[in-house]
């Protein structure tokens, strides 16, 4: 007996609220770039430049008192979190420590690292530092800008693809999901403040590739079913090919959630910034094939006398579940 996460054949009308969803969803954009232009992100040492402590001991964190003790030393900007995770001992206690930019240097001297570990094993003598992480102003704009630029690429690249293997109707509703997903995972970064750093920017353009991956399926069957269904309109022909893809999506969506809550949970804090990126890309990334491609491309139309016949690509596994 197979499991199914939703039925074989299913009617749903997914346009039904089509004002009332596609308006959430340039809402919420419109809200991530007001929360990134006011609020903004919280940058990692790699982008800002800078230098990162990590410490770890037997005994509890006592944020004040690291900072007391490093208040002598002039640093300017420190900030002093403790760092919590299921995995750590009952005994282990971490702490990160993170040093902006010192004026007049590429990055803190290690005359400068080695003064901070001896006042923070002034205040506790068990103190160890795992890892120091430092970057230069130079590196972290230079790092920015190739972030974006990837980001941008990718989403040209995108736009290319759709736009020689289907309509341009097509790869104009692509790409505007495209973008829904990366200004709403920016936004919820915005809103939690969660670090954002180069592993965000992999996760991002991993989004960028499991969006396009869910769309292309969808549009693959809206191709086939437009040439197959003459007499149905663009309308009737959207709401069947997403019904007969579901069964895919679903599947394809929960079984991948599975095993990124189970990093998300088990993976530790240095990696749960990209587990929990990637965790709220499937889920906008899911939601915007639907609810974000087709309006775009029900809004634009398309036309349907197309003189190549359909080659089924991407659609041999679309019916498939589990």
């Amino acid at each position: 007996m197979r499991l199914k996460l939703v039925p074989s054949e299913t009617k749903w009308d997914f346009f039904k609220y089509v004002s009332a969803t596609f308006g959430a969803s340039m809402l919420a954009m419109v809200v991530s770039v007001v929360l990134f232009f006011t609020v903004g992100l919280n940058f990692g040492i790699d982008f800002l430049g800078g230098t990162t402590i990590r410490t770890e001991s037997t005994n509890a964190v006592d944020v004040g008192a690291y900072r007391q003790a490093l208040t002598p030393l002039d640093l300017g900007d420190v900030s002093i979190t403790e760092v919590f995770d299921a995995t750590f001992e009952e005994d282990q206690n971490v702490s990160q420590i993170r040093i902006q930019q010192q004026e007049g240097h590429e990055a803190v001297t290690p005359e400068t690292i080695q003064a901070m570990e001896a006042a923070l094993r002034s205040v506790d003598p068990d103190i160890t530092f795992p890892s120091v992480e430092s970057v230069g102003p130079k590196v972290s704009g230079e790092l920015v800008q190739t972030a974006i630029l990837a980001v941008v690429l990718a989403i040209a690249a995108v736009l290319f693809y759709i736009w020689l293997r289907f309509e341009w109707q097509f790869s104009v509703g692509a790409v505007v999901a495209l973008i829904h997903d990366i200004t709403l995972t920016i936004g919820i970064f915005c809103l939690l403040q969660i670090r954002f750093d180069l592993t965000i920017i992999a996760a991002l353009l991993t989004i960028v590739g499991y969006s396009l991956n869910d769309t292309v399926v969808v549009f693959d069957r809206v191709r086939e079913n437009l040439r197959r269904y003459k007499k149905l309109d663009l309308k009737q022909v959207l709401n069947l090919s997403i019904n007969e893809t579901l069964s895919r999506t679903v599947m394809t969506s929960v079984t991948t959630l599975i095993a990124l809550v189970s990093m998300y949970v088990l993976g530790g804090d240095v990696i749960r910034g990209f587990v929990f990126a990637m965790i709220w890309g499937i889920i906008v990334g899911t939601y915007s094939s639907v609810f974000v491609a087709a309006p775009v491309l029900l809004r634009l139309g398309v036309k349907r006398d197309w003189s190549k016949p359909s080659q089924g690509g991407g659609t041999q596994f679309a019916n498939v579940d589990a």
